[in-house]
């Protein structure tokens, strides 16, 4: 699977509700969907959850589910401090197998859409300078 976009989801659940993947799991399925359409999921502690494996298509970006990869953070959006770090880790570990995949937010593949709330590639571009100043 070539893989060139990182995209970034939010669940659209109240900022202060904690769901789980397997919530979305659930979610998906009673909308007659193959299950979870998420590689990963951020609940609002930082705690990483599994989603789709990586190998499997995803289900989250119409038009682009064959060539991205999708994270989606609990809530709507306001995003804990250990939410954005565990962020900061997925999309890293993702940039280490595919270092020429863009990072971008789901609004920026459909106009249509809002999500996640905040600019992910103006964010990602700040995370990655921080992370040059501080080495």
């Amino acid at each position: 699977m070539k893989i060139t976009q990182l995209v970034v989801h939010c669940a659209d659940t109240p900022n202060d509700r904690d769901v789980t993947a397997e919530d979305i799991h659930q979610w998906h399925i009673q909308r007659k969907w193959a299950g979870i359409g998420y590689h990963r999921v951020i609940r609002r502690n930082g705690v990483i959850e599994q989603g789709r494996p990586e190998y499997w298509e995803g289900a989250h970006v119409k038009g682009y589910n064959s060539t991205t990869l999708g994270v989606c953070l609990i809530g709507r959006d306001q995003f804990t401090d250990a939410q954005m770090q565990s962020l900061e880790r997925v999309l890293q570990e993702w940039k280490a197998k595919y270092p020429n995949a863009e990072v971008c937010g789901h609004r920026d593949l459909d106009p249509h859409k809002t999500c996640p709330n905040f600019d992910v590639k103006g964010w990602w571009a700040k995370v990655k300078g921080n992370r040059y100043e501080n080495a």
